[in-house]
């Protein structure tokens, strides 16, 4: 947990997630927030760098009553499964606490998670301040169980990413993302051996920690069955320094995934120049559009996104095309756009919730908020 205070500061937050370095932990998006915002004279405290869940729970719990007087606001992920469960005790122990909180809605199987559980889900969303999504999907989806969702699209540096033009794409093929089932991880190799004949030179370079749910193992073994394992190099987690550099050893970025939101690693490559071949499932729809800044494609269809590739790598003019476009739209979500609307959000939070407070009859006016401080 992390514990700063600069010299000009602006308000105090505590954000709630998973931190630290281990592979379950929250998006790099989270730790970048808090970074940013200390920067710019927040104070920012934040919970939690365990690994294991019940560790991270008390944990969690444990910081929002020690911290209590040391946050005007929180800030709360909010995931699908276990992950909802975790978010709806940290918000029962905030409300008790008489603290304002927004929340941030991640992944594509919310939804889903959202049709089971809807009285749940309504009640958590109405019982904040604010409530955003990184993206116009996730806002579409889940209006019904809170209209006033606010569209906060993940950023990124563009500072930190090269940007190359593929007017003549090379067989480069590029993946970045966890080794987990929902990625479908197993898709790429498949696409690879079917393009291994037209292209002779063509490979494929894998980039991301293991989930540890047998998926690295699966996309070793197809790769071996279909006899394309001396094509493929794997790597593990990369630093976020070399995220760029890793990128552009490749011109055409696969994106495999069976569920998604608005993934960073897709916004890094568009950064970086890539041209994108990804599967049409979740949020990726509203972020890319066919033909113009990326090539669409159902989810697990080898044969489509194979052709998909060679249109990229045959088809003139394409690339570049696909390319600039990509480039042009990930300048939308650069840090210097989406940092001061951050501020602006947190600071109505706090402004709000005590306008409110101080709206109600002196008898009503809840006693928790400044209990011990």
């Amino acid at each position: 947990m992390r514990d700063t205070g600069p010299v000009n500061i602006k308000h105090t937050l505590l954000m709630v997630g998973k931190f630290g370095n281990h592979a379950k932990a929250t998006p790099q998006i989270c730790t970048d927030l808090a970074s940013r915002l200390e920067s710019s004279g927040w104070t920012v405290l934040t919970t939690s760098d365990k690994a294991k869940r019940l560790p991270l729970l008390l944990d969690m719990l444990a910081t929002l009553s020690r911290q209590r007087c040391n946050y005007e606001v929180a800030h709360v992920d909010v995931f699908s499964g276990l992950a909802f469960v975790w978010a709806e005790a940290v918000c029962i122990a905030l409300r008790l606490l008489a603290k304002p909180y927004i929340l941030t809605l991640h992944g594509g199987n919310l939804p889903a998670f959202a049709r089971r559980w809807p009285r749940r889900v309504q009640n958590l969303l109405g019982s904040a301040v604010m409530v955003t999504t990184p993206s116009h999907y996730l806002r579409e989806q889940m209006k019904d169980y809170r209209g006033d969702l606010v569209f906060q699209p993940n950023p990124i540096d563009l500072t930190a990413y090269d940007f190359q033009l593929r007017s003549r794409p090379r067989p480069k093929l590029v993946w970045l993302r966890r080794f987990c089932e929902i990625y479908n991880p197993t898709l790429a190799p498949k696409v690879v051996a079917l393009l291994a004949k037209d292209f002779p030179q063509l490979d494929l370079t894998m980039i991301g920690p293991d989930w540890g749910d047998g998926s690295l193992l699966r996309t070793q073994s197809v790769a071996t069955d279909l006899g394309v394992w001396k094509r493929i190099r794997l790597f593990g987690r990369v630093a976020k320094w070399a995220v760029s550099r890793s990128l552009n050893e490749g011109d055409i970025f696969l994106n495999t995934t069976n569920f998604d939101n608005t993934p960073i690693s897709v916004l890094e490559a568009m950064a970086c120049g890539l041209c994108i071949v990804s599967t049409n499932v979740g949020g990726l729809p509203y972020l890319l559009e066919h033909e113009r800044d990326a090539l669409l494609v159902p989810p697990d269809n080898p044969p489509l996104m194979a052709q998909a590739v060679q249109r990229i790598l045959s088809e003139p003019g394409l690339a570049a095309f696909l390319s600039s476009n990509a480039r042009r739209k990930a300048e939308q979500f650069d840090w210097s756009l989406i940092l001061p609307r951050w501020e602006q959000l947190l600071a109505r939070a706090i402004t709000g919730k005590a306008d409110a407070e101080m709206a109600k009859p002196v008898g009503s006016r809840n006693s928790h908020a400044g209990m011990n401080c």
